[in-house]
């Protein structure tokens, strides 16, 4: 596992759970609107995992969850033997994702290493690969939705409102690509640390809306 940052306590980043919140190192996709880019790369003088799990250990009474967040956590090999060490802590895990490698997801979900999924759809698939910075298949984001629709697990689907990129009959559009009664969550665009310059300097979106859509009640909102 290649550890990019630790957050030891979080109140909304798991929902209805105290939890630490691990960011990992490398992301395949270059998402212009970004705001983790010091993640997206795998760089020398990562975090030892070791090191994380005895600080989550030590800390076992504050806390009873961890996010594992990116950066993008499942292109990382050593993802299921962390999982399934913090889970032997006694925490439970959820798991941020794009969504990019569904075999990885279904394999947590079967073994039954995360809790909680929040997964990115970036964009109706027409705009995925400028929404994603790079080349995308439809039918692998569809894959990854299929997989948690039937899971089991509790899970929601987040996009990120950037007016210069979505339309609202964009949004509107993802919303008619997932399930019946699929929690899907508007989430703030941060203008001032997007990964493309030319976003940053559109410092007017940084007031975009950050809503939950009202499928089933009212979804957990947080900026990834």
């Amino acid at each position: 596992m290649q550890i990019g940052g630790f957050e030891p306590f979080s109140l909304c980043d798991f929902p209805s759970r105290p939890a630490a919140v691990v960011f990992t190192q490398g992301c395949n996709f270059r998402c212009p609107f970004c705001h983790n880019g010091g993640l997206l790369a795998v760089k020398a003088g990562s975090i030892p995992a070791g090191e994380v799990l005895d600080r989550l250990a030590r800390r076992r009474g504050l806390l009873r969850g961890v996010v594992v967040s990116g950066g993008e956590p499942c292109v990382q090999a050593g993802l299921a033997g962390f999982c399934r060490a913090v889970k032997a802590l006694g925490l439970a895990v959820k798991l941020d994702t794009n969504g990019s490698r569904p075999s990885a997801l279904r394999g947590l979900l079967t073994a039954g290493l995360v809790d909680f999924v929040a997964m990115d759809v970036k964009a109706p698939p027409r705009l995925y690969a400028k929404l994603a910075g790079v080349g995308v298949e439809w039918g692998v984001i569809e894959e990854s939705i299929r997989i948690l629709a039937t899971s089991g697990v509790p899970h929601l689907f987040r996009t990120t409102v950037v007016g210069t990129l979505l339309s609202d009959s964009d949004i509107d559009e993802i919303a008619g690509l997932l399930p019946p009664g699929a929690r899907h969550v508007r989430q703030r665009f941060r203008a001032d640390l997007a990964h493309d310059p030319r976003l940053r300097a559109s410092s007017g979106h940084a007031t975009a809306i950050q809503q939950a859509t009202t499928f089933k009640g009212v979804a957990h909102v947080h900026s990834p």
